[in-house]
């Protein structure tokens, strides 16, 4: 079947990237590199830092590709670690900071309209303060749950909720903004 074909393929890529083969190596940078950018992007603002830090971890997810286990999918193997990477580069730069506030609210939050562009919605984001920013992408976009969130980030797991909270209610105000503008009555 094509299927099986597909992912014999991928796993003789793999193979041959762990013995350095470069050729190997090329193709898995080209396959993931562009989707790994937009995984970096969502949590550094600035393209090339991006870029700098999504580099990185190609190094390490090389460096490392001898312990893929085959169990699970690879791309998410990799996404993993540019999450991580991206983690210990905002770290280092000291550009997070997490309010130990234990208080939040489960609230309902409505899906952004499609009435925005990727490129908007982006923006929004970006607008979020770092430590909201970064627990709403592990938790609305990469899909941790709050324990798993907490102990990445060596936080409480009421902080990444009450961080989630203070994001989603700075998201829904910006996106009410939005809408007034683009309807004139702002």
């Amino acid at each position: 079947m094509k299927i099986i074909r597909l992912h014999q393929e991928e796993t003789e890529i793999i193979k041959l990237a762990v013995e350095n083969n470069r050729q190997a190596q090329q193709q898995i940078y080209s396959r993931f590199s562009s989707k790994m950018l937009s995984v970096c992007r969502q949590y550094i603002k600035d393209i090339q830092l991006a870029e700098d830090v999504m580099i990185t971890a190609f190094m390490k997810v090389f460096t490392n590709l001898n312990k893929f286990e085959n169990k699970g999918s690879f791309e998410g193997w990799i996404r993993r670690i540019m999450v991580n990477e991206c983690i210990s580069y905002l770290r280092v730069q000291k550009k997070v900071k997490f309010a130990e506030d234990e208080i939040y609210t489960e609230e309902s939050f409505n899906a952004i309209d499609s009435q925005f562009s990727t490129d908007q919605i982006q923006f929004l984001i970006d607008a979020l303060p770092d430590g909201y920013k970064m627990v709403f992408n592990l938790y609305a976009i990469e899909g941790y749950k709050h324990n798993e969130i907490a102990k990445m980030l060596g936080i409480n797991e009421g902080t990444s909720k009450s961080q989630l909270s203070h994001a989603r209610k700075m998201l829904q105000t910006q996106i009410n903004t939005l809408k007034k503008q683009d309807n004139g009555t702002e």
